[in-house]
C-alpha cells in the first residue's frame, strides 16, 4: 500500500502542528509539509507534489476559497477544506465543494491535543479516501440529465446511498426526477450543520420536494427524504404505505446511518418493489445490503467509475454481484425511473 503525501495549509502555527500530529497517526498518510498561506503553498506544491491538501478556509491574504479556485484552474488535486460548524461555515463548505474540494471537515472547537486525538481517526480516514479521488470526474463538469417523457409510479420505493463525492452526484441523479417521483430515501451522512443548507440548495434545483428525515414521516410520492444525521440509522416499517423510521442503535460495521441496514430492511419490507442505488463513496457500506435487495429481484444500480469521485463503495457492491446496472450519475435518474416502466426520451 502506497503512502499518500499530505500538505497542510493553515495560517495558524498551532493548527498546523495539531493537524500534522493527528494525520501522522495513520500509516496511510505522510505529512510532507505545512504552509502558512497561499504563496508558500504554491511553492511547496511544485516541490513536494502532494497527493492531497488540507486547506483552511480563513487565511490572511488570499483566503482558502480563493486559493481553492486558483488550484482547480491551474493544478487540480484533491483538497479537503477545513471550516467551522457555523451556518456561515456550512455555506462556505458547500461553495468549496462546488469549486472542486472533494470534502469538508469541521475544525474542533478547542485547539488542544485531546480534542484532536478524538477526531484523528475520522480525519485520517477522510483524508486517505480523498487522496484516491478521481479528479477527472471533478473536472468533467455536470452533463445534462436524461429527459423523462412521462412517468407513472408503479408503487416502488427508491433508496440511494452516497458518501464522498455524493454532493456532486446527487443533483445530477435527481435532476431527471419529476415532481411526482417515487418516494426516495437519500442516505448521505454529513457533518453537523451541513444537511440543512444542502437540502435547501438541492430543493432549488430539482422538481421533487426535499425533506430532512424525521422519525415517523410517511413515505410519499414526490418527496426526497435526506438522511444525514449520524446519530440515527434509517429504516422503513412496512411497504406499501410505509413510514420512515430513525433507529437508535450502534453503528453497523462502523457506519451510522448504514446503507447496509437500510437496504437490508427494504429487502424484507419492500422486496422486488424497491430500487437500490449506490453513488460515489468510500468503503464498502451498502454492498451487503444491496446484495440482499438484489436477491429479492429488485433492480439495483451504481454510479460508474468514470463519473465517481470515489468508486470504492460501488466497486464493493459490484464485486458481490449486487449491481444490475452501472451508469454515469447524469444517466442514473432516468434509468431508475425507466426501471419502473418509464419511457425515457432520446
Amino acid at each position: 500500500m502506497s503512502v499518500k503525501k499530505v500538505l497542510i495549509v493553515d495560517d495558524s502555527l498551532t493548527m498546523r502542528a495539531l493537524f500534522t500530529s493527528a494525520l501522522e497517526k495513520s500509516n496511510e498518510l505522510a505529512v510532507v509539509g505545512a504552509a502558512s498561506g497561499a504563496d508558500m503553498a504554491r511553492d511547496m506544491i511544485r516541490e513536494l507534489r502532494p497527493d492531497v491538501i488540507t486547506l483552511d478556509v480563513e487565511m490572511p491574504g488570499k483566503n482558502g476559497i480563493e486559493f481553492l479556485r486558483e488550484l482547480m484552474e491551474t493544478s487540480p488535486l484533491p483538497v479537503v477544506m477545513l471550516s467551522t460548524l457555523t451556518q456561515k461555515g456550512a455555506d462556505v463548505s458547500l461553495k468549496a465543494i462546488e469549486l472542486g474540494a472533494v470534502d469538508c471537515f469541521p475544525k474542533p472547537t478547542k485547539t488542544t491535543p485531546d480534542e484532536f486525538d478524538k477526531i484523528s481517526g475520522k480525519l485520517c480516514k477522510l483524508v486517505a479516501t480523498a487522496a484516491k479521488t478521481n479528479m477527472l470526474a471533478k473536472r468533467s463538469g455536470t452533463p445534462s440529465a436524461a429527459k423523462v417523457a412521462a412517468y407513472q409510479w408503479d408503487g416502488s420505493l427508491v433508496a440511494l446511498s452516497a458518501g464522498m463525492g455524493g454532493i456532486d452526484a446527487i443533483p445530477q441523479v435527481l435532476a431527471s426526477f419529476p415532481a411526482n417521483c417515487p418516494p426516495t430515501i437519500l442516505l448521505h451522512p454529513m457533518e453537523d450543520g451541513l444537511a440543512e443548507p444542502f437540502a435547501a440548495k438541492l430543493a432549488t434545483t430539482i422538481a421533487p420536494k426535499v425533506v430532512l428525515a424525521a422519525d415517523g414521516l410517511p413515505l410519499e410520492q414526490g418527496h426526497v427524504y435526506l438522511v444525514a444525521d449520524t446519530r440515527w440509522h434509517a429504516a422503513i416499517d412496512k411497504w406499501p404505505s410505509g413510514r420512515l423510521r430513525l433507529v437508535d442503535r450502534d453503528p453497523v460495521n462502523g457506519h451510522r446511518p448504514s446503507a447496509d441496514l437500510l437496504f437490508g430492511v427494504m429487502a424484507k419490507a419492500a422486496a422486488a418493489r424497491a430500487v437500490g442505488v449506490i453513488l460515489s463513496g468510500g468503503g464498502a457500506d451498502g454492498a451487503a445490503g444491496l446484495a440482499a435487495l438484489r436477491g429479492t429481484g429488485a433492480v439495483t444500480f451504481c454510479q460508474d467509475a468514470g463519473s465517481s469521485l470515489i468508486h470504492e463503495a460501488a466497486e464493493a457492491a459490484v464485486a458481490r454481484g449486487a449491481v444490475v446496472h452501472q451508469l454515469p450519475a447524469a444517466a442514473l435518474g432516468a434509468a431508475i425511473l425507466a426501471g419502473q416502466s418509464t419511457q425515457v426520451a432520446a
